[in-house]
């Protein structure tokens, strides 16, 4: 569940709200806001932590950052494939090298592929990338991959093909996920939570279906329903 809040207060509170929630994710504008005070909040209650911070610079510099928040003892840190071979593996032996020097276990290291925001229209027009989105979502996930990461980040729609290319033990981790009576916002390559599922998906974030619902916990408890049915007719 992401944790996308402005600062420590409005998270604690939807700590609060949602007792239920096990694995949180916490990204730039929280982490920026209050730093690693906030993983603490979370270890003191006893929570998994994705820590998505997407790095994506040299590779020594990549290597310095993952290093140091491995040391958090979160369990998913992000970064970008787009990086380039060198930088990933880099980044995944400084975290190995981090979370040992801290005495904690290390984190997986997950690539994202494409920013779900991304339509294929942008893709070729404005970063003038020449390849199918799939085509390139999968040539990402190869590579992190190939640099020794666990797993990669990618839309829904493209986790189908991911799987049976990157093996059952590769991590997916799909955000644009909205239940299907939420609004698509700005994902662009949305699917529905049970149908991410049966597409291969380790891992769902959902979050403005749920924290911004007027009963957050409501939301949540009908996105698990919504998954069970979708499991049950699978």
């Amino acid at each position: 569940m992401p944790l996308d809040v402005a600062d420590e207060a409005a998270a604690i509170a939807m700590l609060d709200r949602l007792p239920q929630v096990t694995f949180w994710k916490v990204g730039l504008e929280l982490f920026v806001s209050c730093g690693p005070v906030i993983l603490e909040r979370l270890q003191a209650r006893q929570k998994r932590i994705f820590l998505d911070l997407k790095f994506h610079d040299i590779p020594n510099t990549m290597a310095g950052a993952c290093r140091s928040a491995a040391r958090y003892g979160v369990d998913l840190i992000t970064v970008h494939a787009p990086a380039g071979k060198a930088a990933l593996a880099a980044a995944q032996q400084a975290a190995v090298v981090g979370a040992q020097a801290a005495g904690v276990s290390p984190p997986s290291l997950i690539a994202v592929t494409l920013l779900t925001s991304i339509s294929s229209r942008t893709l070729a027009f404005e970063l003038k990338v020449p390849l199918e989105l799939n085509d390139y979502a999968l040539q990402m996930a190869l590579l992190a991959q190939e640099s020794g990461l666990s797993g990669a980040v990618c839309s829904p729609q493209e986790a189908q093909p991911l799987r049976q290319i990157c093996g059952d033990e590769f991590l997916l981790v799909c955000p644009g996920v909205r239940p299907s009576w939420a609004t698509k916002g700005d994902q662009q390559r949305a699917m529905t939570p049970a149908a991410a599922i049966q597409a291969g998906a380790s891992y769902l974030v959902i979050g403005r279906p749920i924290t911004q619902a007027a009963d957050p916990q409501a939301a949540f408890e009908k996105v698990c329903e919504e998954i069970a049915a979708g499991a049950s007719t699978a």
